[in-house]
């Protein structure tokens, strides 16, 4: 049985970093889950932000990310949702979303909304991208490695350097992962 994870909204809202996750789990060392609602939240957020992105464009980010993962969208977690207990009750359905997936990590920036009490129960837990990505690379250096190389050498308008990517990596709170990959791939700081 494959890794499951459930990538949160705001993981996926940095566009480098749902890139690097996207890219990691088509790896295969990782099963990347999310649910219908967890990319709504993601992407009304981005085009609040970003009101120079189109909605059809935001579309089909999201009608891409779930063709390039497959079975990437978790259903039927709903009639959890009333059952669980978090901080935030806002967050109940991503719990839900992993309980569902049979998922042993929900990947997330905001870990107080996620205690160990109501997670470990469960057989999950919750982990801060750095540490996600830090675990990934340890456990297949090469593959991660290759998929940051891949990422870089993928972004064209405007080109973007190894480097470059890994600073803004590093600036979305991914300061140990970058690290690692720097050291792998020769690079100074």
């Amino acid at each position: 049985m494959a890794y499951t994870v459930i990538y949160d909204a705001n993981v996926l809202f940095p566009a480098p970093l749902r890139d690097l996750l996207i890219r990691v789990a088509l790896t295969g060392v990782v099963r990347a889950r999310w649910t219908n609602e967890i990319l709504d939240e993601c992407f009304h957020n981005v085009l609040a932000q970003r009101p120079d992105l189109s909605e059809e464009r935001l579309q089909r980010t999201r009608e891409l990310m779930n063709r390039a993962i497959r079975d990437s969208l978790v259903t039927g977690y709903e009639p959890l949702i009333d059952s669980i207990s978090l901080p935030d009750p806002d967050d109940r359905h991503v719990l839900a979303a992993a309980v569902q997936a049979s998922a042993q990590a929900i990947i997330t920036f905001n870990l107080k909304d996620f205690p160990n009490s109501a997670l470990e129960p469960l057989g999950i837990e919750a982990k801060h991208p750095d540490e996600f990505i830090l675990e990934m690379i340890n456990l297949a250096p090469g593959a991660v490695t290759s998929a940051v190389m891949e990422q870089a050498r993928s972004l064209r308008n405007p080109p973007c350097s190894l480097a470059d990517l890994l600073g803004t990596l590093a600036n979305q709170g991914l300061t140990r992962s970058v690290a690692k990959l720097r050291e792998r791939c020769g690079l100074m700081v």
